[in-house]
């Protein structure tokens, strides 16, 4: 982690020394670079819908809804857990939209956890957010994407064995990692190479998951059609309604939901972000909302209760039931799914590697742009490096659980920094602002999620979260409050430059939208 020589309230900072040096010494560009090196706004109102679809549409929606019913006991109690997590997602991500529109900068909750409370003490004020940007990119997101990219691989398995037969267990657990390893390397080329590239290929990856959820929903109002209603008509039988297994079962429900903020973490390469980001939100969530519970409909139609909580790949065995020899379209949708949703996390993470490195919660080098692609091209590799180690060593159940329960910490965290700014900015120009309601509604399902299964079954996972929690204030002492900084740091730093072909990014003025 950099830290600088020079305090500055709060202990932030908005340039490193070793950064303003080196802008002296361009990298194989000559003895001069004239032009200005910063992020670029590619993304359109389709581009960013297709963004947050792209995340939220991953390998979730196709994995998890057989452990949501498990935890629900019930179709009808699932079906209204699943519906009531469209809602709070929509209410989450509309807070997220004016939270965009009032600081327009990339990062998300980091950012908004930095404006809201960094000045409020010179100790404890940065802490939030750079625990936010120490859990999401070292575990949080690499983990996610590790967890995805290990379902494209069993999906991408499934419509092998169909033609090939059985494959031994073994061999095909390492089948498996060598896919998943080649699908990193995938996307993380896309994502070091431009931007233009990763919203091309991530439009198509997009049509092409929705296009896998409709063969889904089709194939389940067919069934219904034909008149098969006994599975769906078992309504609220044996629902569930304990504590644990209610908190359990929304886990397994927002999971899928998880991505409703990504717009917000791009901002500064959003254009025309004072109505894209609204619009994009708007339009993304509801849809992928009504997908989803039709998506469920469909499984609890063709599949009974046992047959569904039974089942490692639901979506594969409602396309054994429904597809005949086109089968393998499920596995092949869900498999270009799983790369797009890995792809899009993959870009929005190294953003807010680049944004707190640029503040300097981050090595310095992780701020650094490649002098032609103008991507983060530090922070790409950084990202793909640990996502391997969670590939390697990772399991999909228990990864979900835990990035569960840090993902809805600082979403409350975020919207406890946008009461904070309701009062420390009620004087700004608001072009969008949501009921009061809104957040302290989110705060309160943030506190449910993450309290209520650590008290009904304190999990060693859950206490592994506090001790990486505990992990980033003892690098956040040394490092960001007091400004140590070992000579290595900045050999470092110079050698990425030299490697990288990287430069310091230069900043472009960011004005506060509607001001």
């Amino acid at each position: 982690m950099a830290a600088q020589a020079t305090p500055q309230p709060g202990g932030l900072h908005n340039r490193n020394p070793v950064a303003e040096n080196n802008r002296n010494r361009p990298v194989a560009q000559g003895d001069s670079l004239q032009e200005k090196v910063h992020l670029k706004r590619e993304l359109g109102l389709f581009s960013a819908v297709s963004l947050i679809v792209g995340v939220m549409i991953g390998s979730g929606i196709f994995v998890s809804p057989s452990m949501a019913l498990q935890e629900a006991g019930s179709v009808g109690f699932c079906l209204i857990i699943w519906a009531t997590c469209g809602a709070i997602s929509l209410l989450g991500a509309l807070c997220f939209a004016e939270l965009g529109l009032l600081v327009p900068r990339s990062g998300a909750e980091y950012v908004y956890l930095q404006e809201a409370f960094g000045g409020l003490h010179k100790f404890w004020g940065p802490l939030p957010s750079f625990l936010c940007s120490w859990v999401y990119v070292a575990v949080l997101r690499p983990a996610e994407v590790a967890v995805i990219i290990m379902a494209f691989a069993e999906y991408v398995c499934q419509p092998l064995e169909m033609y090939i037969g059985h494959i031994e267990e073994g061999s095909k657990g390492v089948a498996k990692k060598y896919i998943a390893l080649l699908a990193l390397g995938l996307l993380t080329y896309v994502n070091l190479m431009s931007v233009k590239l990763f919203v091309r290929v991530q439009n198509v990856f997009t049509v092409s998951k929705l296009m896998a959820c409709l063969i889904v929903v089709i194939s389940g109002i067919y069934v219904l059609c034909e008149g098969y209603t006994d599975n769906i008509a078992a309504g609220f039988q044996g629902s569930n309604f304990s504590p644990q297994n209610v908190a359990l079962a929304f886990y397994y429900a927002l999971w899928p939901f998880d991505g409703w903020s990504t717009v917000t973490t791009v901002t500064e390469e959003v254009k025309k972000p004072e109505a894209n980001i609204l619009r994009s939100v708007v339009i993304a969530v509801p849809m992928v909302t009504a997908i989803y519970f039709m998506m469920n409909v469909a499984y609890m139609s063709v599949l009974s209760i046992p047959e569904m909580t039974s089942s490692p790949a639901v979506a594969v065995t409602l396309a054994d039931r429904t597809l005949g020899p086109v089968k393998f379209l499920i596995p092949l949708g869900v498999a270009l799914s799983t790369f797009g949703c890995a792809l899009s996390i993959q870009f929005s993470v190294t953003r807010l590697c680049y944004v707190a490195a640029r503040e300097g919660h981050m090595l310095q080098a992780l701020s650094y742009i490649h002098t032609r692609r103008l991507t983060p091209a530090p922070a790409v590799l950084l990202q793909g490096l640990l996502t391997l180690v969670f590939v390697v060593v990772g399991d999909i159940a228990s990864l979900i659980d835990f990035v569960s329960f840090l993902i809805w910490i600082f979403y409350g965290l975020a919207m406890a920094a946008l009461l904070v700014m309701r009062k420390t900015k009620q004087d700004d120009l608001r072009l969008y602002k949501v009921p009061l309601l809104f957040p302290v509604f989110i705060i309160f399902v943030s506190l449910f999620l993450c309290l209520v299964p650590i008290i009904t079954d304190p999990s060693p996972r859950y206490f592994v979260a506090l001790v990486l929690i505990g992990l980033g204030v003892a690098v956040y002492v040394p490092l960001v409050f007091y400004r140590l900084r070992p000579r290595w740091m900045e050999n470092f730093s110079y050698v990425i430059q030299v490697l990288m072909e990287v430069v310091p990014a230069e900043e472009p003025a960011v004005d506060r939208i509607g001001s």
